[in-house]
């Protein structure tokens, strides 16, 4: 993976860290444990802002539609997928929500891990499908741009509280 990819990928890793909690805290319902709301809902703002809002723009609102332009060529373009399976964890985040203030333990557990096994899936996908394809097809100058339009989402549109904020997140979850 060159650059332009390696750092998506690391924000990946994050993301699957969040994702193993999430599994963690299911299994601890399963077992008898009540559901934590607090770790359900600050799971929920991670998604929406990290994995969603941080992450996902960067994919959808960059990189997937340099790979989409009529110069790109590409036997074979994985992005629309790639945008149905984001949409589909929405929709499970969204449910995830409504389930938790319906304190309905079926529908926790089924939206949570329906979202945990999705995102694993998709991850492991662009990691090793759409990552290398984009490696391949994407010019260096539009590689260089897209890198500069990555800076720029994360500085104009964030800026490195948000990502510090969700970085914790991730450790304490990892500290569970």
């Amino acid at each position: 993976m060159n650059n332009l990819t390696q750092v998506l990928s690391e924000e990946h890793q994050n993301i699957l860290k969040v994702i193993g909690a999430i599994k963690k805290e299911c299994q601890l319902i399963e077992d008898g444990q009540t559901v934590d709301q607090e770790f359900f809902k600050t799971a929920i703002d991670f998604i929406r802002n990290y994995a969603d809002r941080w992450h996902h723009a960067k994919e959808e609102d960059i990189l997937f539609k340099a790979m989409c332009q009529d110069e790109v060529a590409m036997h074979c373009n994985p992005v629309d997928q790639m945008l149905h399976e984001h949409d589909l964890g929405r929709d499970y985040i969204k449910n995830l929500e409504t389930s938790l203030s319906n304190n309905n333990i079926k529908e926790i557990l089924t939206n949570a891990r329906g979202y945990a096994f999705l995102l694993a899936d998709h991850i492991f996908k662009e990691d090793n499908i759409l990552y290398p394809m984009a490696d391949q097809v994407l010019s260096k100058d539009q590689q260089a741009k897209i890198k500069q339009e990555f800076r720029q989402v994360e500085t104009d549109k964030f800026g490195p509280e948000v990502k510090d904020k969700y970085l914790n997140i991730v450790k304490t979850f990892e500290a569970r």
